[in-house]
């Protein structure tokens, strides 16, 4: 038996990426016998990087009395101290290579043995993924160690391992060398968080290999070489030759993320047969262009870290096949691996299901702005070889996966001499893929120009390469001139983190308008909760505002498309809508379908359309789509119910049309059979036109001119009763309710907070007082008989600044009208708030109802929330909902449930009357049952209380949402100007809808 030497003990502060390994490989799947250790390990957490001290690989260890752990897990996910949460900073001092002596160390054990029909053979112990380093013994023997924590690493233990009594020992300090290289704006995980197994390795058999498979022309290419003679079988195309000889095949049928065709097939040597999974596809830049199969092509994707909000990184298949399938469902047709190889098993399934994959190294050192990059490993040459190694290990394990389509070098981690021997390593490694790298500003190593987060100005004058030239970079200069000849990748925009992302309809018009982009990223794609449950049994999800420990990135990973437990936020909704695959408008008498595939034709697709009259359906069908290539447009008439719906037999047309109603026509895409990802029915895209002129028809009260009384302190318009005094409106018929209040303010978002003191909103609105307006009711008047118009002004205390508001009621066809106006005043364009101009973030009147009411129908946008740079998901239809339902559980609580362009709405509830509300044309309402200012104090979803009242607002509009949290300052287009605003609504008692 060794005893720990002592060299062990500073393992994990060396910086060199590990010993005792053997070299990287290829991941296959093999009929070789597997021995899978997973399951419940010994295990012990020490506060030092020494663990428990030297008697950890001595397998007399008594150990009975330690906890046991799942393998694979994270021990601060399984009750053994706190994850972590950071976005740049390290959560210990800039000191590379070394660690505070306050290191956590799990240690682990476990105890196997090699089942009876074992081989013979060489045996392999294979670990695909230890957080941060891990040191390795078995039997007493050290093995060696590891760092680079989303990557595999192997020993060969084929003289070490016995049939019985085995023990395997395992430290793994939470921090080491490997943790700078490894910033990436995530939680930090420690512990053995992906599978470890025994594979056994035959004698004389393939260790590694290597497949290229290329296309051009309707005729494949493939080439299998291995360390070892071998034979490579691909019945399907009649394939049978030894390893190293290229076969040239015709009519084969190209991989794509579209038609992700694999022709199976298997390399067998020494008695072992491995699976191959092959896919026929050339990627090339030509002419400043990325081509795949000789086309060019849009990634329309998404960032994704793995998590889950119990397990952390350490996700089963299951979990994987979930993610996939809601990205194809949702139109994403990419993933950038940010910020690290995933689990193998997640590139196997795009393969098969069809995803394109930027596959981006284990490699980011964004903590080292703090120290002005001083010391930054990529410029440093004690750090080449780890990182030279993280390279080695990602490319050799992901070499043979179709779905690969470029690697991705790193992230934020500047530049250095580094990245030249990475490049140079991968192209003469692997010359088939091209390579991407960010943050290096001349590009030098990046066959892409790629930004973060760049505004949609600046995104354009990128598409027509006409962008301002980097600040470390000289005009003109040979780096200039190459970056504006290179394709553009947008790595990360659209920041989704808690309502938003805003523009992405305007970032996609821009993308697909020049030929230079190749697609972009959102980031990303889930928040990072993880869950918990509060004192009353409550679960709820963590941030790493919860962690009492400094540094951490408060909620900043709550930054996703999903929601933690894999529910789809609006802002996954919305990005669906903005990359769908088919765009399908109506020009005059046509219908017009613009294919945006990159390679398929419409084929795999059905249209149905119907006719909807004020949200009422009258008329379906389905629509004939001609045979249609990718990128490329086809025309079809209208259906003849469109042009003559008065021919319904129900006669619904002619009615809801004869009294004025809105006709809608929406066509959608939908999949004309079941797939791998979704059932046939999918809606894949969806188009609608409104059809003609005409307004909604609004239900007609036969009641007579009321003329305006005084009694007891009210005043009474018809059936509407207000209070003398302030002017606000108390009964209307049998319903009592309190309003309006003049209202600028909403919760802000985590967008209206922007990025520190970057783009944000919220504090200059605080600042000038938007969150406090006070009221005064002015003169009360009676210009007719059937008029009452109440003046008012409404601002903050210490300010000049406020609107005039007027409020104009009449009473006419028995209803109450209401006309609202506010005019601006006082010191708006004071620039202490951090603006020249300060924009309020609603313009509207907020009402207060009794909390008995449950629903809500209306005719308008939706049925999601909606806002004015995130809109493009909201159908016009007509909808219902409840109240309670109406609310979207950000994990933050924040403004949502905000519904644009509504023509009309009623609430009810047991009891009461329904109360009807018609814009005029159109108003944004939302309701809920707690005010804007409880919204915006509450921390958790289930901080809010019911207040008893509903919470109506009738608004003008409110600003956009943007994506400020991290990226450009919202648009001035979808701000609110200050300036005068009027909009009128019309209020109605009614029997029901």
């Amino acid at each position: 038996m060794s005893h720990l030497p002592e060299a062990a003990l500073i393992f994990h502060e060396d910086p060199g990426p590990g010993t005792g390994r053997r070299a990287p490989r290829a991941d296959f799947v093999s009929d070789a016998p597997r021995l899978p250790l997973n399951g419940r390990w010994r295990f012990r957490l020490s506060g030092t990087a020494d663990g428990t001290g030297p008697s950890l690989p001595d397998p007399g260890l008594d150990d009975t009395g330690w906890d046991t752990i799942r393998v694979p897990s994270h021990w601060v996910l399984e009750g053994h101290g706190d994850p972590l949460y950071t976005n740049t900073a390290y959560p210990f001092p800039i000191d590379p290579p070394h660690l505070p002596d306050q290191n956590p160390t799990g240690d682990y054990r476990l105890r196997f043995d090699l089942p009876p029909t074992w081989p013979s053979g060489r045996s392999v112990l294979r670990f695909q993924g230890v957080d941060s380093c891990g040191t390795v013994w078995l039997n007493g023997e050290l093995l060696g160690h590891s760092k680079g924590s989303r990557l595999p690493f192997e020993f060969d233990v084929t003289d070490v391992v016995r049939p019985r009594g085995n023990v395997l020992a395992v430290r793994v300090q939470r921090w080491s060398s490997g943790s700078y290289l490894e910033d990436q704006d995530m939680w930090w995980l420690p512990g053995i968080f992906r599978d470890v197994e025994l594979l056994s390795r035959p004698e004389g058999g393939i260790d590694d290999f290597t497949v290229r498979a290329s296309y051009s022309a309707g005729t494949g290419a493939l080439l299998v070489t291995s360390d070892t003679p071998g034979l490579v079988e691909v019945p399907e195309l009649g394939i049978a030759v030894p390893t190293g000889q290229e076969v040239v095949v015709g009519e084969v049928e190209p991989w794509s993320a579209e038609h992700p065709r694999l022709y199976r097939g298997t390399l067998r040597a020494a008695g072992e047969t491995i699976a191959l999974a092959i896919g026929f596809r050339t990627v090339e830049i030509t002419g400043g262009r990325l081509l795949i199969n000789g086309a060019p092509v849009l990634f329309r994707g998404v960032n994704r870290h793995e998590h889950d909000p119990d397990r952390g990184r350490s996700l089963d298949r299951e979990t994987m096949i979930r993610d996939i399938e809601l990205m194809k469902r949702h139109n994403v047709n990419a993933v950038r691996t940010a910020h690290y190889p995933p689990h193998p098993e997640f590139l196997r399934l795009c393969d098969e299901y069809g995803l394109w994959v930027v596959d981006e190294c284990d490699i980011e050192t964004h903590g080292f702005i703090y120290s002005g990059w001083e010391g930054n490993p990529p410029a440093e040459p004690r750090w080449r070889d780890a990182l030279l190694d993280r390279i080695r290990r990602m490319v050799e394990r992901d070499k043979n996966h179709p779905s690969v389509v470029i690697w991705s070098l790193g992230n934020e981690s500047d530049s250095g001499s580094a990245f030249a021997d990475i490049e140079t390593w991968i192209r003469e490694h692997d010359p088939t893929r091209p390579l991407h790298y960010e943050r290096d500003p001349s590009y030098r190593h990046s066959d892409f120009y790629s930004l973060m987060y760049p505004s949609l100005d600046d995104l354009e004058r990128i598409g027509q390469r006409k962008e301002e030239t980097p600040s470390d970079v000289v005009a003109g200069s040979p780096d200039d001139v190459r970056r504006r000849g290179l394709p553009f990748l947008l790595c990360e925009y659209a920041h989704a983190m808690g309502n938003g992302p805003g523009s992405l309809v305007d970032y996609q018009v821009i993308l697909e308008s020049y030929e230079r982009f190749c697609g972009a990223f959102v980031w990303e794609w889930i928040d990072h909760g993880l869950a918990a449950v509060d004192e009353h049994g409550r679960r709820y999800y963590r941030h790493g505002g919860d962690i009492d420990y400094q540094p951490n990135g408060e909620r900043y990973c709550l930054d996703g498309l999903l929601f933690p437990d894999r529910t789809p936020s609006p802002g996954l909704l919305e990005l669906r809508k903005a990359i769908e695959p088919v765009a399908i408008t109506v020009e005059g008498s046509s219908v017009v379908v613009v294919n945006k595939h990159d390679f398929a034709t419409l084929a795999h697709l059905g249209f149905r359309w119907l006719v909807e009259v004020d949200g009422v359906r009258v008329a379906a069908g389905m629509l004939s789509v001609p045979e249609c290539a990718a990128r490329s447009e086809v025309r079809v008439p209208l259906p003849d119910a469109v042009d003559a719906p008065a021919q319904d037999a129900a006669g619904a047309v002619s009615r809801l049309a004869s009294s004025g109603g809105e006709t809608w026509l929406t066509v959608e895409a939908v999949l004309a059979e079941d797939t791998r990802w979704a059932a046939a029915g999918h809606v894949v895209a969806w188009g609608q036109t409104r059809l003609g002129p005409g307004t909604p028809a609004r239900p007609k009260a036969h009641q007579p001119h009321a003329v305006a009384s005084h009694r007891d302190g009210t005043v009474s318009l018809g059936n509407a009763t207000f209070d003398s005094r302030t002017g606000r409106l108390t009964h209307l018929g049998k319903l009592a309710l309190d309003g309006p209040t003049f209202d600028v303010w909403r919760a802000p978002t985590e967008n209206d907070h922007g990025q520190g003191p970057r783009n944000a909103l919220a504090a200059d609105w605080q600042a000038a007082g938007l969150d406090r307006f006070l009221h005064r009711t002015g003169p009360i008047e009676h210009p007719d008989p059937h008029t009452l118009v109440v003046h008012g002004r409404s601002g903050p205390a210490t300010r000049t600044l406020g609107f005039r508001t007027t409020c104009t009621y009449r009473w006419q066809d028995g209803a109450l009208h209401l006309l609202v106006e506010a005019d601006p005043v006082g010191d708006w364009d004071d620039t202490a708030y951090g603006h020249l101009t300060l924009t309020p973030p609603r313009m509207g009147t907020r009402w207060s109802l009794p909390g008995g009411y449950t629903d809500v129908v209306w005719f308008g946008r939706g049925p999601g929330e909606s806002y004015a740079d995130s809109r493009a998901a909201a159908r016009a239809g007509r909808f219902a909902g409840s109240i309670n339902g109406m609310q979207t559980p950000y994990l933050v609580p924040q403004e949502n449930g905000n519904h644009v362009e509504t023509r009309w709405l009623e609430l009810s509830g047991p009891g009461l009357p329904t109360l009807r509300v018609d814009g005029a044309p159109h108003l944004d309402f939302t309701a809920r049952r707690w005010t804007s200012e409880a919204l915006q104090a509450a921390r958790r979803p289930h901080d809010l209380a019911d207040s008893g009242r509903v919470w109506l607002n009738l608004d003008h509009g409110q600003q956009g949402v943007g994506s400020a949290s991290c990226g450009p300052a919202l648009p001035e287009r979808y701000r609110l100007e200050v300036r005068r605003y009027s909009w009128s609504m019309t209020l109605t008692v009614v029997r029901g809808s």
